[in-house]
This record gives structure tokens, C-alpha cells and sequence, in this order.
């Protein structure tokens, strides 16, 4: 039985053996990959954008501190709830300013009395006087007491004021209309304003408004003017694209490692309430913006050959910009090209012996298939 199956077995061997001999030559005479990628030259718009990042932050945006020291006693108002102007938002524990302002009374009390008693004693030395049994001089010493207790008591009533001052100021009461953003004090927290006003909120006045605080670089800044569009995105909603305008570039340039950016704000609305303070936008900010025009591809005014003796100059060819299509002998033609506009796939062609419809090198030819890994099929003969 052994000795029926090896012819066969033979058999099998070589038809394998045939067929994957037929299948290399099969792949030997595909035709060859092409040298270079190409690209067409068309019409059509180009926009022309400057990108940058920025954060968002409402256009008005009020911290509430204290202007006196205390402990927080009562809280009236937390995250994200919406507050009128005058609203109290917080008690400090007055018992301290109580006890000065009892303190305070009694010296303007005191100083009252003294003020009473100078100003009869002057009204008797100026009877007497006049009947010529007192010294003038004795009128002018009661004159002077009478003065410095007129002084002591409006000194006195001047302090009772600032403390019942410091009395109103331990309620802490909302600015403006808006909506608490941060709350950064709790109940039976000491807050010292000492040497500067601590924060105790934040406060938005209209969140439907929002700015967008972003950084462009000096070589780009020169290009953006007032009420130019732009639009932006949140990593918290990555397939939506949010409408903005130039509303202020700031003067003031912020210089961090010999890098110069200015503050270039944009405005947008938030009438859905989407967009949350603090969110980093990506934006594109329009600067110039052009239709119907013939278009390059950006990537045909990066290529450059990397074969040498295969670039033909053309006759009258400028330095400068340039692209590159095939000669009809097989190698490279360079075509000087004066450019505009650019935006991130295209650039405006404005003048130069390209037309629509032109094919234009963008690259080398494609990198040759990677070839199939051996299998692992044994034949074994008995």
C-alpha cells in the first residue's frame, strides 16, 4: 500500500512545485511602481489663518474679598448659584467688632462731657471778664481747652464710624449680578487682610458671553486687526467648531525665553452654556480670505528632487519659489512660480507658466511593497 501511494505523493510534489513557480513569475511582470506622486493644480478659495491657543474666561469676572479680618461665621451662596447685586454672600463673626464698637461710645460719651464742662467754664470766665475779675489770659487758656475737647470728640465719633464701617463690611455682599464660579472660604475659616484682600469668591457676570484669552506670536500679530473671524475648538466637544471675532489686541507683550506673544482676545457667545470657564480653544483666526483662484498644492512647493542629473531648468526660470513636473524625457522640470496666500493644504498661485489641471510632483514614488513572509508548508515524503 505504501509502495501505491509514493507516485502520487511525487505527483502532488511537482504540481506545487509548478504552481508556485507560476505565481513568482506572475508577480515579476507587474508593472513597475511609478517614480513620482503627483498632484493637480485647480481653482478655488483659500483662506489664510493664524493658529493659536488660548484659554476661555467670562468677559467680566469679579473676585470678592474682605476688607477686614475674621472668621467666616455663615455662608449664603455656593458654586454655580446665580446672585442678585447686594446679595449677602457671607457673614465674618462680629463679636470683636461689637465689643470695639462699645468701646468706641463710651470714649465719644467721655469726650462729649469734656467738651460740655470746657465750654461752661469759657462761658463763666467770659462773664467774669467782663466785669473785670479774670485775667484775659485765663479766657484764652479756657478758649484752648475748649477747642481741644471739640477735637477729642469729633476724634472719638470719626473712630465709632469706622468701626460701625467695619460692622457693615463683616457682611460680605455680592457686586454685581452674575453667577458664583468659586467659592474659596468654608464656615469657621480665619481670613486675615492684613497685608492684601484674600478671595473669598468669584463671581461672572454673564456666562452667554465669553472671551477667549489667546497668545500669538510677533511674526503673526502684525497680520490681525480688529474684528476679523475666527473659529475655534474644545477638547470637550471635538466635531463641533465654535464662531468668534477679534475683539482686542493688548499692548502689552508677554517675553518668556526671548519669545515675544501679545494677547490677542477674541469674543464669542455661549448661548447653549457649552463652553465652561477655563477651557483651552484651539483657534484659527482669519486674516485674509480669497475665491476663484489657481491653487497649488503645498505639498508640490516642498518637494525636491533627490536624484542627481535628473532637473532640468527652465529657460528664464526665477529664483525663489518653485515647482517641479515630469519632462517628457522622464526627468524633473522646475517651474519658477510667484505665490499668495497660503492656508494649510493650498497655496494661491499668482503668476507663472502653470495652468488648471496641471500635474505637479509631490513626492517620490511610493516605497516598494514589503515582500509576503514565507509560509510554513513542508512537503514530507514517505
Amino acid at each position: 500500500m505504501t509502495v501505491r501511494l509514493r507516485p502520487l505523493l511525487l505527483i502532488l510534489a511537482t504540481l506545487v512545485v509548478i504552481g508556485a513557480v507560476a505565481l513568482g513569475l506572475r508577480g515579476t511582470g507587474s508593472e513597475p511602481a511609478p517614480r513620482y506622486r503627483t498632484a493637480g493644480v485647480d481653482r478655488g478659495e483659500i483662506i489664510q489663518t493664524v493658529a493659536t491657543n488660548g484659554t476661555l474666561n467670562p468677559v467680566t469676572l469679579v473676585n470678592v474679598g474682605t476688607q477686614i479680618s475674621g472668621t467666616i461665621q455663615r455662608l449664603h451662596a455656593d458654586f454655580n448659584q446665580p446672585v442678585k447685586a447686594g446679595q449677602m454672600l457671607a457673614e465674618l463673626d462680629p463679636a470683636l467688632i461689637r465689643a470695639n464698637l462699645a468701646d468706641l461710645e463710651a470714649t465719644l460719651a467721655n469726650a462729649q462731657t469734656a467738651e460740655a464742662v470746657a465750654r461752661t467754664k469759657l462761658a463763666r470766665s467770659e462773664a467774669l471778664v467782663a466785669r473785670r475779675f479774670l485775667s484775659p489770659s485765663q479766657l484764652d487758656d479756657d478758649r484752648q481747652a475748649v477747642n481741644a475737647a471739640v477735637a477729642q470728640r469729633k476724634s472719638a465719633a470719626a473712630r465709632l464710624q469706622r468701626e460701625r464701617t467695619n460692622l457693615g463690611y463683616a457682611i460680605i455682599r455680592a457686586p454685581i449680578d452674575g453667577v458664583v464660579i468659586a467659592r474659596n472660604v468654608d464656615v469657621g475659616q480665619t481670613v486675615a487682610a492684613s497685608f492684601q484682600t484674600p478671595t473669598l469668591f468669584q463671581i461672572a457676570q454673564d456666562l452667554t458671553k465669553m472671551q477667549i484669552d489667546t497668545s500669538v506670536a510677533e511674526a503673526d500679530v502684525g497680520s490681525i486687526r480688529v474684528a476679523q473671524p475666527a473659529t475655534f475648538t474644545v477638547d470637550a466637544y471635538p466635531g463641533r467648531r465654535f464662531d468668534a471675532l477679534v475683539r482686542q489686541i493688548r499692548l502689552n507683550p508677554t517675553i518668556q525665553q526671548n519669545v515675544v506673544t501679545y494677547n490677542v482676545v477674541l469674543a464669542t457667545t455661549n448661548p447653549d452654556g457649552l463652553l465652561l470657564p477655563g477651557m483651552t480653544a484651539q483657534a484659527r483666526i482669519e486674516v485674509a480670505r480669497k475665491a476663484d483662484v489657481l491653487r497649488l498644492p503645498n505639498a508640490a512647493l516642498r518637494y525636491s528632487p533627490t536624484a542627481e542629473g535628473e532637473t532640468k531648468e527652465r529657460k528664464g526660470a526665477a529664483p525663489g519659489a518653485g515647482v517641479y513636473r515630469v519632462t517628457p524625457e522622464g526627468g524633473t522640470e522646475r517651474v519658477a512660480v510667484t505665490t499668495g496666500l497660503v492656508d494649510r493644504s493650498h497655496t494661491e498661485l499668482v503668476s507663472g507658466p502653470v495652468q488648471a489641471g496641471d500635474e505637479l510632483i509631490t513626492g517620490d514614488g511610493a516605497a516598494p511593497a514589503r515582500p509576503a513572509p514565507a509560509g510554513n508548508f513542508r512537503l514530507r515524503l514517505f
